[in-house]
């Protein structure tokens, strides 16, 4: 039997489960391990700025091609504390990432050494396994746990501990005859399949509400056919936004108190039937459950059993892998059809596109300082349909939602539960690596931007090439309208003179100063008419370069951005609505507005 030390055996098994990019930041600890990914190859490595940035480069990583598990790697204090944050994130958003960090020596773990801490038990409740292993000879048995859980029921990320005399320790194990365990995903049966249709069909107006679920099976082109098969218009979940393009004459616009359409919640408010499948009724897309659940049905397909009835009680629970539920959904659905069992659902599906040609926002505006919807614009014209947009929170996430356009799953990557600021540059970072063909636009305002900036050198210095676009308006745009509520605006307010760079105004932080202090290109836009000509700029620099091309608008000090306080029959629309078509000029469908 082949021997080799635990860390060797923990790499071998890494690159056998697929991995094939790590993002991380060496220490004392983890030393043995980077010894190992050294010896071994196979394995490439980013080195990150920032450990909280690493885990944010593995979801990155992770979220933009099915199958892909990021890796990310450090001490396990602070590193693994700074790395928690990126386990909350993956957690809530059901991501695969795996967490390994390098402990002190076992004979240390309890008298308090220098970086010792109980990250296993720190990490528990944000992971599906979290692990310090203290024998050697477990360690392949750990990793090789680590990916079954990972892949198996709802996907999520795991956290391996390794003190550093375990990872040094020598064990017999043989790369060569590795097998990974079999993946569980629980499974729907036909009669479930048959009852959820039978229920469907009794309904006049339903509506699919498409989660993430359904991206992380990889099965958007089965709902796309199981909707055009029935005729049913699609609701697109954030976190499921791009499962069918949005210009498909059945994408009936997302729901919702913030990322939201006019139009959408216009027709989920008339429908009677509702058939989620790969999502968990967030807070955020459901608002008030009286409102949105009145006068309609409900029928739920999730991975996770626990999940049917967490928020509100189905009238039917399906658990079920979402790939493997709308294989049976196609199934039936082409009998129904065949036998001409189907409803015709041609007038209620007209009805939501006229909805989606009738309630748009204004987003073309001369004003200087630039309305932040001219920017969405502009990027609309800009941004081609392979476009890979990251955001994460703010008003320019959630006004990006309301006006951008996505056309394929995977191409909206945003961090939907946790919302941590930050987390676009190094998302960013981790989605152009694992697909550096493809044009990526990341979306930040100037507090998201300035939380992590330090990882667009990580970009320079790895010739990792995007494009970040960065609204800055000097302030915490969402939270001071949040502080409305409270008739405060407290502690939201950025603005200041930066002594160095007295052009800038009351805009503080020169980002243009910054992002080339950093080894990257940027373009500062003062007036709508050189957005295009920007976006169109700095899409060449990053292909000449290969570095992250920053784009900052100079917006207005003051938007508010539309949104409910809690009920989606109650949207603000603060700002003016379209009422000609040349307020909306990219919207998805022509205005009408007799």
């Amino acid at each position: 039997m082949p021997r080799m030390t635990a860390a060797r055996a923990a790499v071998e098994i890494l690159k056998r489960e697929g991995v094939t990019h790590a993002f991380g930041v060496p220490g004392a600890a983890i030393n043995p391990f980077y010894a190992a990914l050294k010896a071994a190859g196979g394995v490439q490595h980013t080195l990150a700025r920032h450990v909280e940035g690493a885990s944010h480069m593995a979801e990155g990583y992770t979220r933009t091609h099915p199958g892909n598990i990021g890796v990310c790697l450090g001490t396990s204090g602070p590193a693994g504390t700074d790395m928690i944050t990126g386990l909350y994130s993956a957690i809530g958003d059901s991501i695969p990432i795996l967490c390994i960090t390098g402990q002190v020596a076992t004979a240390e773990m309890q008298k308090e050494a220098f970086q010792a801490v109980d990250i296993a038990s720190i990490a528990k409740p944000v992971t599906k396994a979290a692990t310090t292993v203290v024998e050697a000879a477990q360690v392949p048995g750990v990793v090789q746990q680590a990916f079954h859980l990972m892949r198996s029921g709802r996907p999520g990320p795991v956290l391996i501990d390794l003190p550093i005399d375990v990872q040094m320790t020598e064990i017999e194990f043989d790369p060569e005859t590795y097998t990974p365990l079999p993946v569980y995903k629980p499974v729907a049966s036909r009669a479930q399949i048959e009852k959820a249709i039978a229920l469907l069909n009794e309904s006049q107006r339903p509506l699919i509400v498409a989660g993430g679920g359904i991206i992380n099976a990889d099965a958007s082109d089965l709902l796309v056919e199981f909707a055009e098969l029935t005729g049913i218009p699609v609701v697109p979940t954030l976190m499921g936004w791009g499962i069918l393009a949005d210009d498909h004459a059945l994408n009936a616009g997302m729901v919702g108190l913030q990322t939201s359409h006019r139009y959408g919640n216009a027709t989920f408010l008339e429908s009677d039937f509702v058939l989620g499948i790969g999502n968990r009724w967030a807070n955020r897309h459901t608002g008030k459950l009286d409102t949105y659940t009145k006068g309609r049905k409900f029928v739920h397909v999730d991975i996770e059993p626990t999940q049917l009835g967490k928020i509100f009680a189905p009238d039917f629970g399906i658990a079920s892998d979402a790939k493997v539920a709308l294989e049976l959904f196609v199934e039936v659905a082409r009998e129904l059809k065949a036998a001409g069992r189907l409803p015709d659902r041609t007038e209620w599906a007209a009805s939501a596109q006229d909805r989606k040609a009738r309630l748009q926002r204004r987003t073309h505006f001369d004003n200087v300082p630039i309305k932040p919807q001219r920017v969405y614009e502009e990027m609309n014209r800009a941004f081609g349909p392979d476009t890979r947009y990251v955001s994460t929170i703010g008003l320019s996430q959630i006004a990006g939602a309301q006006m951008l356009h996505v056309y394929k799953p995977r191409h909206w990557i945003n961090c939907g539960q946790a919302g941590p600021l930050g987390w676009t540059i190094p998302a960013a970072l981790g989605v152009a690596t694992a697909d550096p063909e493809t044009t990526v636009v990341a979306l930040s305002g100037d507090y998201d931007f300035q939380f992590m900036l330090e990882e667009l050198a990580v970009g320079a210095q790895h010739n990792i090439p995007y494009v970040h676009v960065l609204v800055n308006n000097a302030y915490l745009g969402l939270i001071r309208q949040a502080q409305r509520n409270f008739d405060i605006d407290f502690q939201v307010n950025l603005e200041f003179e930066n002594i160095n760079t007295p052009e800038i105004g009351v805009y503080g932080v020169d980002h243009v100063k910054v992002a080339e202090g950093l080894g990257c290109k940027a373009i500062r836009v003062t007036e709508p008419d050189q957005l295009l000509p920007a976006f169109e700029e700095a899409k060449k620099l990053a292909a000449e370069y290969r570095v992250p091309v920053v784009v900052e608008a100079i917006l207005e000090r003051v938007t508010n951005i539309s949104m409910s306080g809690g009920d989606i029959a109650g949207v603000n629309e603060f700002e003016d609505i379209a009422t000609e078509p040349g307020h909306a000029p990219t919207a998805i469908l022509p205005l009408i507005t007799s």
